[in-house]
């Protein structure tokens, strides 16, 4: 995956213009759209559009399991795929835990996992524990749990003798992942941290830097643009001035 490509995608699920720029209006306008978006990114790298589809998405009621999350259909995640395909794209299956694991609701997609163009994007922003409610406070993961999920995909990209996965974690303070340290280099696997500063240039350059001081070495670093929250601080960061970011991410993600 990596050097060869910059990751670049577009975030959300159709029909739902909260979750991401991917939920508004028809699917084949975003990726058109996501394709020219990326064209300034191709410096020293082939760019590899990413629709990152919210699959597993927090709900503010517990519902009937009480875990506070309700999942994408088959059909619905049969359709990214297949529009994934049309435009050469790789399918992130973005998970917001909820009160779930982490580890049982990727089960859940083992076999979409089975495909090779098919990862992972885990929002621990959204991971709650006993008596947390999503909206009421930040979740969080640790790198142990991570990286149960990490040596999960490693043991499908063997079995199916599939390419490298990609496995996306979000972050946008440094609490919200716990003891990184306790990730691994997983053969089959290459992990991405997508830090996810909001506000002006000056702001999201300070959260990347101060967010990335835990990562390990072997993970590769994202970085998040918000369309609508960061323009209440001022213009979006052009792809020049995310590419000048240090060190240079290796995904970049617009939500």
């Amino acid at each position: 995956m990596f050097p060869r490509y910059r990751l670049v995608g577009y975030a959300g699920l159709t029909g739902s213009r909260s979750l991401g720029r991917l939920g508004i209006g028809e699917l084949s306008t975003r990726m058109e759209e996501l394709e020219e978006r990326a064209k300034p990114y191709a410096v020293q790298r082939e760019v590899l559009p990413v629709m990152e589809m919210i699959t597993t998405i927090v709900q503010s009621q517990p519902g009937s399991d009480g875990m506070y999350r309700t999942r994408a259909t088959d059909a619905t995640i049969r359709r990214y795929l297949t529009k994934a395909r049309v435009h050469r794209a790789l399918l992130l299956l973005n998970i917001q835990p909820g009160r779930a694991d982490f580890l049982e609701e990727v089960r859940t997609y083992d076999r979409w996992l089975a495909e090779p163009d098919v990862g992972l994007a885990l929002d621990p922003e959204w991971a709650m524990g006993p008596g947390q409610v999503p909206g009421g406070a930040f979740g969080q993961t640790s790198g142990t749990e991570l990286d149960s999920v990490a040596r999960h995909v490693a043991g499908i990209v063997a079995r199916y003798d599939l390419p490298e996965k990609v496995i996306v974690y979000h972050q946008l303070t440094p609490g919200i992942v716990r003891s990184e340290g306790k990730l691994r280099d997983r053969k089959g696997v290459v992990l991405v941290k997508s830090i996810d500063g909001i506000g002006n240039r000056a702001q999201k350059t300070s959260t990347y830097v101060r967010v990335n001081k835990a990562t390990p070495d072997f993970v590769h670093l994202g970085f998040k643009i918000f369309y609508e929250e960061d323009r209440r601080s001022g213009r979006l960061m052009t792809p020049g001035q995310v590419l000048k970011l240090t060190p240079r991410p290796d995904y970049v993600m617009y939500e």
